[in-house]
């Protein structure tokens, strides 16, 4: 028999391979170092190759695609009840096969080298925002311990902590005036950095239509928009809003059993800063709400149902009901290519 699947146990430096034939049984093992790996496909005839989405998947399906064997890539949460036996390779390898053989997982399409580009970016841009605000609390709280009190903000901190330092009345040491200089000039510099990213995120938005059709909605911005187009591409694959804001952890939990139907809390399954994004996208739409009731000014129907709902539930149920209602839509406006229209009302189809 000739093998027509291969699952692959990715790994660092050591690869499990398992090949199965057309009735997924199992007829070769091999274990190949990191050098050796590719030259194992190149005269092969064509393969489907299972990998679980992890590190490194998304260049080794590249790489295996242009050899013109067909990866298949594997959501690890959905692959691990599959594995049978102890933690080994052997096993994990033989439990992908498996997985793959029942079918009924989606599977995670491959992302260019672009995509993991701009994936990079953002992953960069957090790294500098931690390090930024690790920084001015380290500057706050020790200027805090010489009766130096900050106001809240990044913006406000470097003009009061200069004040401070310039200032020769107050007890504050001489070697500490110099090294809370220097962390003043990190925070500068991580601030740059982020401005620099951005810059290039905003570039990267300019030629991606996908980018500009969601910042076109209340609530995204560039940041959101550049990683939803980044981290998911192509929204078609999902059969539905529902099933997109399902796959992000934006829905409850469910505890259902025969006539009884319990909901909980969100799931928080899925990219955690996607969710993120769009939550605090959703605190954004609150507040803009709430600043144009109280002026006066007519709220879209979005914003009216926004804010109707943070005034019966509280902001933060709120706003995760609004992230979820923005991932809904988002998918909407992807789906039938259009732009967001926060006023949009769905039309319920006539009953046959």
């Amino acid at each position: 028999m000739h093998a027509t699947t291969v699952a692959i146990d990715l790994a660092k430096d050591v690869f499990e391979l398992a090949f199965a034939d057309a009735g997924n049984a199992v007829i070769a093992r091999k274990r190949l170092r990191r050098g050796r790996f590719l030259a194992e496909f190149q005269n092969r005839p064509p393969l489907t190759v299972v990998m679980e989405a992890c590190g490194t998947a998304h260049y080794w399906a590249r790489r295996l695609a242009r050899l013109g064997h067909a990866p298949v890539l594997l959501p690890p949460r959905h692959c691990k009840p599959f594995v049978r036996g102890n933690k080994t390779d052997r096993s994990d390898a033989a439990g992908l096969l498996t997985a793959h053989a029942v079918g009924g997982i989606q599977p995670v399409p491959v992302k260019s080298a672009e995509q993991q580009g701009i994936q990079g970016l953002h992953r960069i841009r957090e790294h500098h925002k931690h390090q930024r605000t690790a920084s001015i609390n380290v500057v706050r709280g020790l200027l805090r311990e010489f009766g130096v009190a900050i106001p809240a903000g990044a913006a406000a901190l470097r003009p009061a902590a200069l004040a401070a330092l310039e200032d020769a009345d107050n007890d504050i040491p001489m070697a500490l005036r110099v090294r809370l200089g220097e962390l003043l000039e990190e925070i500068a510099s991580h601030t740059a950095a982020m401005q620099r990213i951005e810059a290039d995120l905003a570039e990267f938005a300019s030629r991606d239509l996908r980018s500009q059709r969601y910042q076109a909605a209340t609530g995204v911005g560039l940041i959101t928009a550049t990683a939803l187009s980044a981290s998911q591409g192509d929204l078609d694959r999902f059969p539905s809003g529902r099933h997109f804001a399902s796959s992000l952890g934006l829905t409850p939990k469910e505890f259902s059993s025969g006539n009884t139907r319990r909901l909980g809390k969100l799931t928080r399954r899925g990219d955690i800063y996607l969710r993120q994004l769009l939550i605090h996208g959703g605190r954004s739409l609150l507040q803009s709400a709430a600043l144009r009731r109280k002026q006066g000014k007519e709220l879209d129907r979005l914003s009216d149902w926004a804010i109707r709902l943070s005034d019966r539930v509280g902001h933060n149920k709120a706003a995760c009901a609004v992230a979820n209602k923005l991932a809904r839509r988002l998918w909407a406006a992807e789906h039938h290519r259009t732009s967001f229209d926060p006023d949009h009302v769905s039309e319920v189809p006539a009953a046959n």
